[in-house]
């Protein structure tokens, strides 16, 4: 519908990302030329609006001159910025389609036809505001990245000063210091200092890292409980966060050449109907001595029978009409070129935590000694962790509160960075301090006056749908089923043999995500639900994000979302497009048989108009109650049930050592 030019990457502002920008330059740069075009969002809705005012009263027998001019408003709303668009492609030798549908809309209008016009109008206005809409929500997606990175950093210099300055300005070796709960403001080494740090907006660890002296830190994690130094080792324009803006970008530009084909096919189609509309007007009068009225007539038939109003239709209401059956299952597609795609995947690749799991630790079991019981070990730890915001304190309280334990009063609360918590509950001294991190979780120890009395073990549980989910992705798809996390691989294989996944590749950076999903052969569709997760949504053909948990980034990037975060959505989506890609399939045959038919009448016989139109309009409206079929419940039911044959699931394997994201376990 619209030009390249319009969507593509600046690259000179991409290129500005990895050579001396701050994250906020990068993004305020606006890598996207789609915010001046966004005004033609509202002139399509109110085209959409002036149509179906036109067409009550028409129905309704109105005077004519009502109706008329409700439809020729429509034209002016609707029709002037493609009409713009058309007359500049058309003063740079280019056609397209916008211009065509321009000439074909006044055509029907001068016998008559005003309808077919103003319909026309409003097909092609709805589609280039939806693809405007989409453009601007990947380009928006990215400034959600300013809230992760900080503006400023505390900078301590080497006679022990400190003074507030702009991470942008921050050199390599210097030292910062991270008080606790701030965003480190560099990429860097720790130099002084212990803590633990929340890491899972960048690595998607679930659980906050010990650090220490000697440990590297990344910006925009968040410290904990202690104070540290930090040694900067990368400058702003090279942090995690900086590279993560920067393969958002590049990832979204990849997209483009997809864009110049279309463009290439629009032009095409449009040459090829203005010749043959041409020809129709011309050859009559010099060869058959036809009138001017008659061969003009001739040719305005042959521009409404040819007019792609069918063929439009023909594709958009199967893929709408599984958007909104998908959209009352919880999930969310962004356009129609999303729900056509994802029908073409055949691998499929999971992010771990918060997706596969659930993203927070639970408490699992409780064990007892030194003549206490569960219930008094639970207890215990959970007075003492009340006042504490670590995730594993969190879900002590909360397991706690599950089983209906009483919540004492804690004094001299006191966090020890990187290692726990301690404080007096009554005459005692209470200390619950990180035990053991193993593949399948957290143990933590629980101490009275310096004895151990209990160890409560904590894990972030598989989901409960997960093994379902993967059982029913590996029968409609024909490539493995993958796992990619930033977690140690001890976990990321646990997780994977409770699923039944395929490959996995753990102890990713967000980098390391993305040239995973690009060197495999294949569609793939990633999931993910976390700020590191993005680039890799963006890099693969089609990208999910969880929605109740997911980073505000993950579900802008995103081609679609699962807002009810249930994973056995995927593998009915998959079915529901390929459904979908039938109707498609069927309904242009439709089109293109109704069409050549009414071309080659008008051209070797005469074609009366009320017929003509009958046969273009007649042909519009059953591709698009067939497409509307797609609405019901029953299909989203059957493509859950849509498997491919078992040759195709044996195949997995091979496939598994065929492709780069199989390659490892």
């Amino acid at each position: 519908m619209h030009t390249a030019q319009d969507q593509t990457t600046d690259r000179t502002t991409t290129s500005a990302a990895t050579t001396g920008s701050t994250p906020r330059t990068i993004v305020s740069a606006s890598i996207f030329r789609t915010g001046s075009r966004l005004p033609e969002v509202r002139w399509a809705a109110v085209a959409l609006v002036l149509f179906l005012m036109g067409w009550a009263l028409q129905l309704a027998d109105a005077p004519q001159w009502c109706w008329w001019a409700a439809y020729l408003a429509c034209y002016v709303t609707g029709g002037w910025g493609p009409a713009r668009a058309g007359l500049r492609e058309l003063a740079d030798r280019r056609l397209d389609v916008d211009l065509l549908m321009i000439v074909a809309a006044v055509a029907a209008a001068s016998i008559g036809q005003v309808f077919d016009g103003a319909l026309l109008i409003v097909i092609f206005a709805t589609s280039g505001a939806l693809e405007v809409v989409v453009t601007q929500r990947t380009a928006d997606s990215v400034t959600a990245l300013l809230d992760l990175a900080p503006e400023q950093a505390t900078l301590r210099t080497p006679d022990g000063t400190t003074r507030v300055v702009d991470c942008r300005d921050l050199g390599v070796g210097e030292h910062i210091l991270v008080r606790p709960g701030e965003r480190i403001g560099a990429d860097g080494m720790v130099v002084e200092g212990r803590s633990e740090v929340d890491q899972q907006a960048v690595t998607g660890e679930s659980i906050p890292v010990p650090r220490a002296v000697g440990d590297d830190v990344l910006s925009g994690t968040v410290n904990g409980t202690g104070a540290l130094v930090v040694e900067v080792t990368r400058p702003a324009s090279d942090s995690v966060i900086a590279r993560i803006a920067a393969l958002v970008a590049e990832a979204s530009e990849t997209k483009a050449p997809t864009q110049l084909f279309i463009e290439k096919v629009e032009q095409a189609y449009s040459f090829t109907v203005v010749v043959a509309t041409l020809l129709v007007l011309v050859v009559p009068m010099a060869l058959f001595d036809n009138t001017f009225d008659d061969a003009l007539l001739r040719a305005i038939v042959f521009m409404i029978v040819a007019s792609p109003c069918a063929v439009v239709l023909s594709t958009m209401p199967p893929l709408l009409a599984s958007i909104a059956n998908a959209g009352r299952h919880g999930v969310l597609v962004k356009s129609a070129a999303v729900m056509e795609r994802v029908g073409r995947t055949t691998v499929v690749a999971f992010d771990k935590t918060g997706t596969l799991t659930e993203g927070r630790p639970q408490v699992v079991d409780v064990s007892a000694i030194d003549g206490r019981t569960p219930d008094e070990v639970l207890s215990l730890a959970a007075t003492v962790e009340h006042p504490s915001e670590h995730p594993l304190g969190r879900a002590i309280v909360a397991a706690a509160a599950a089983r209906g334990l009483e919540v004492g009063i804690v004094e001299g609360f006191r966090a020890l960075p990187g290692r726990g918590v301690t404080g007096v509950v009554g005459d005692l001294r209470v200390t619950v301090e990180r035990a053991v991190t193993d593949a399948t979780g957290t143990v933590v120890g629980v101490t009275v006056n310096d004895r151990e009395v209990g160890r409560i073990e904590l894990v972030d549980r598989v989901r409960d749908e997960a093994v379902d989910a993967v059982r029913r992705i590996r029968d409609v798809t024909t490539g493995p089923v993958v796992l990619l996390t930033g977690d140690r691989r001890s976990v990321a294989a646990e997780v994977a043999a409770q699923t039944g996944i395929d490959a996995v590749h753990a102890e990713l950076m967000p980098e390391d995500k993305v040239r995973a999903v690009r060197d495999t052969r294949g569609h793939v569709l990633v999931v993910g639900d976390g700020i590191n997760d993005a680039p890799a949504l963006v890099a693969a053909d089609t990208g999910i994000a969880m929605g109740r948990h997911g980073s505000d980034l993950a579900v802008q990037t995103a081609d679609a979302i699962i807002v009810r975060d249930d994973l056995t959505a995927v593998p009915a989506l998959i079915g529901l497009s390929r459904l979908a890609r039938r109707y498609v399939i069927a309904n242009l045959c439709i089109a293109a048989t109704v069409i050549v038919t009414l071309v080659t009448w008008d051209l070797i016989g005469t074609l009366p108009l009320p017929l003509a139109v009958a046969g273009h309009e007649g042909s519009t409206v059953l591709v698009a109650l067939n497409g509307a079929r797609l609405l019901r419940r029953s299909a989203w039911s059957g493509s859950r049930s849509a498997q491919s044959t078992k040759s195709d699931a044996r195949s997995t394997k091979s496939d598994a050592r065929s492709t780069g994201l199989g390659s490892q376990r």
